[in-house]
């Protein structure tokens, strides 16, 4: 919940000033519901990509507050997050609900990013891997495998998440690796190959490079430090 409208302009603007030559590696922005349309319009013709924050399941009706995915195709954005770890921790969010937004999100054409991750109580207890599964297992169950095919992972440990703590590339690489061993069991090895598998975790510039030198991590999600110009700039220079 961070940027209005006018502050959106001038972020993406200078995203474009900064990265607008930048080939190697996809470049979205996902701001808040109200500042959509305004950075669909500043990123017009750019290589920077427009997602959203969240997506609903349904169509249309009495669900006030919400957002559909006709709705947000139609501004037109490309991408959707599904399943945020504080969606999960703040409002309710359930396996089952990022599955019905997931289909939701497909059936619109949008490409979802789907959030999987685990407290630090379960991470302690030695659970990671049994939340990770069941994340994978029922939210992104119901879909096929070419459906597979739009759909980025997004690896956030929560205990990462706004801390200023940072799993090591290592520990990350170990949970992205039985990530892509999930989904090539629930859909195919071939699938699972071709998934954009993201870490999301208190990510900078100062580690991104060596998080992006894993095997399995293809990708971040960026929270604080894609506020700024300058930080976000410099960590996707770092990812070259």
């Amino acid at each position: 919940m961070n940027h209005t409208v006018a502050s959106t302009r001038e972020v993406v603007s200078g995203f474009i000033d900064e990265l607008g030559t930048v080939t190697a590696v996809d470049i979205i922005v996902c701001p808040p519901f109200t500042a959509l349309s305004a950075a669909v319009k500043a990123a017009g013709g750019s290589n920077i990509a427009v997602g959203a924050q969240n997506v609903h399941w349904a169509d249309s009706g009495a669900f006030t507050g919400e957002i559909s995915a006709d709705m947000l195709a139609k501004i037109p954005v490309q991408y959707a997050i599904i399943g945020h770890s504080e969606r999960r921790q703040y409002f309710g969010e359930t396996d089952e609900t990022v599955s019905h937004r997931l289909r939701a999100a497909i059936d619109s054409h949008l490409l979802p990013i789907v959030c999987v991750g685990e407290s630090l109580d379960r991470r302690q207890a030695g659970h990671t891997e049994s939340v990770v599964a069941g994340q994978i297992e029922n939210g992104l169950n119901g879909i096929s495998a070419d459906e597979m095919r739009t759909v980025t992972v997004a690896y956030e440990p929560v205990w990462a998440i706004g801390t200023g703590e940072t799993a090591t590339p290592q520990q990350a690489q170990a949970v992205h690796r039985f990530i892509r061993g999930r989904l090539g069991r629930q859909f195919s090895e071939e699938i699972a190959a071709g998934v954009r598998i993201q870490y999301g975790g208190s990510v900078k510039a100062e580690n991104a490079a060596n998080l992006m030198a894993q095997p399995d991590i293809d990708g971040a999600l960026v929270g604080g430090a894609s506020l700024k110009v300058d930080e976000f700039s410099a960590l996707v220079r770092n990812c070259l």
